[in-house]
């Protein structure tokens, strides 16, 4: 078989082929590139240059910030970058006993239980409830040279103060029960920051879940507060008989004489300075009523109509009298002894007045 013989293409046809396959190709931006800088380029210009991957962090990276704002996750805080000064605290006494078991368990078995903070707008949290956990915190960074510097924490975003002061009444009233003062005296204080329109709204929604009986007594303390909180030196060792005795007694008018008495002994322990108060007390409740305004009148029998109201809730006041004087008798599904409690101290209140 005879063999071809090739000649190559001489520079002019060469330069002819180079300008036919310039003129097809469309030349690549950025020449110099990696090729696979100019794939990836490519493919972000054509929209698909996410992958699968990437897709799944960027998922991921969304579910934990949604998380962080609902407050789903916790976090842990320096304690210098938490503070306490925003709400005004519904406990005044830490008991020393309990905050050295709760500093002795944590160093145990850790923090079991997050604290709850919302950031303030200048780069600071604010604690909402957990004080006694951040004294604890405190207390142990300081003797462990730092060692709890950071504590684990929930960040709230809460809609507005009375939400804040909400939930922290509400963990201690669960936890460690406020005294009846403390009540009265993180209700008057929420209702003075503007939290509440009044002490009385700020009763009904702090402490919602309490009954009608105990919202009453914390109404009396909350009193006791107003008038005599700045000259109390033992107000939280108040018996509930005590408060409710200084609130009547206010209730009558006597608040000069009781600040008086306060400012001019001081006593030494609760016991002392409730004998400043009760001289006082006792002779407003020795007093006879004023017969003008609270006169009984005379006994007759009431009209056949009239003397029973019923109530949207099923209750019925019936209204009668006997050779006594007059009754009132309460019946309905919802009656209780706690409401009529609430009830007597109402009718006792009315009939204080001066």
């Amino acid at each position: 078989m005879a063999k071809r013989r090739l000649d190559p293409p001489s520079a002019d046809q060469l330069a002819a082929m180079d300008a036919e396959f310039r003129s097809e190709t469309p030349e690549r931006p950025g020449r110099g590139a990696a090729p696979i800088a100019q794939v990836a380029g490519e493919a972000a210009q054509l929209g698909s240059s996410e992958t699968p991957a990437a897709k799944l962090n960027r998922l991921d990276a969304d579910k934990l910030r949604d998380a962080v704002k609902s407050g789903l996750l916790i976090q842990e805080i320096p304690l210098d970058q938490i503070k306490t000064d925003d709400l005004v605290r519904d406990r005044t006494i830490i008991d020393e006993g309990e905050l050295n078991e709760l500093i002795a368990a944590i160093t145990i078995s850790g923090l079991r239980l997050p604290i709850e903070v919302y950031k303030d707008g200048q780069g600071a949290y604010q604690l909402i409830s957990g004080y006694r956990r951040m004294l604890a915190f405190q207390s142990l960074n300081k003797a462990y040279d730092g060692g709890y510097g950071a504590i684990k924490a929930i960040v709230r975003e809460p809609r507005d103060m009375a939400t804040s002061f909400m939930a922290m009444v509400e963990e201690n009233e669960i936890r460690a029960n406020l005294s009846h003062y403390e009540r009265g005296r993180i209700a008057v204080l929420a209702a003075r920051q503007g939290a509440f329109p009044s002490t009385d709204d700020a009763i009904a929604k702090l402490f919602i879940a309490a009954s009608k009986s105990k919202r009453s007594k914390v109404k009396s303390f909350a009193e006791v507060f107003e008038c005599l909180g700045d000259v109390l030196k033992f107000p939280e060792d108040l018996t509930e008989r005590r408060g409710l005795r200084i609130a009547a007694a206010i209730r009558h008018g006597v608040e000069d004489r009781l600040r008086d008495a306060l400012e001019a002994g001081q006593g030494s322990s609760v016991d002392a300075e409730w004998g400043l108060l009760e001289p006082i007390i006792d002779s407003v409740e020795a007093a006879p009523k004023p017969a003008t305004k609270m006169g009984r009148p005379k006994a007759r029998p009431l009209p056949a109509q009239g003397n029973e109201i019923k109530l949207s809730s099923g209750v019925k006041l019936t209204c009668s009298s006997d050779s006594k004087g007059y009754f009132i008798r309460i019946s309905g599904p919802s009656v209780d002894a706690e409401t009529l409690d609430a009830a007597m101290q109402e009718i006792a209140h009315l009939f204080e007045a001066p």
